[in-house]
């Protein structure tokens, strides 16, 4: 298992009141091998828990998010596009497990960030969609 998904994993948060978003769905899907970190939405209590196992930090634009060690970063919003992090966290689809945000959000995401690891995600999923 991924340090960064066995940490995940550890941090016990409720279901319910987060996903993972960004690009590790891909990695739980075995679609990529590796993540730079492993980016989280939350709310409620999961936000509440998290705050107790990590390192609370303000970003420049004011957001807060807690980095839980082992690359797992989490929040209560998402830098890119516009998501309602309730939307995404409550039709969120499991995998091994863990609620992933859907894929078409994940698309939706990687499309507006058009970062190089981004067209590469893109070129992943077009060719493992069915």
């Amino acid at each position: 298992m991924h340090l960064s998904i066995q940490r995940l994993v550890e941090l016990d948060l409720p279901l319910g009141d987060w996903a993972l978003f960004g690009s590790g769905p891909l990695l739980l899907r075995g679609w990529i091998d590796e993540v730079g970190d492993l980016d989280v939405v939350s709310r409620g209590p999961a936000w509440q828990k998290v705050k107790e196992h990590g390192n609370l930090a303000v970003l420049p634009d004011g957001n807060q998010i807690v980095e839980a060690g082992a690359g797992v970063t989490v929040g209560r919003t998402w830098l890119y596009g516009d998501f309602a992090i309730d939307d995404l966290i409550d039709t969120a689809e499991m995998i091994d497990g863990i609620p992933c945000v859907r894929l078409e959000h994940v698309i939706s995401y990687k499309r507006l960030a058009d970062r190089p690891k981004d067209r590469v995600h893109l070129e992943i999923i077009e060719s493992k969609k069915p």
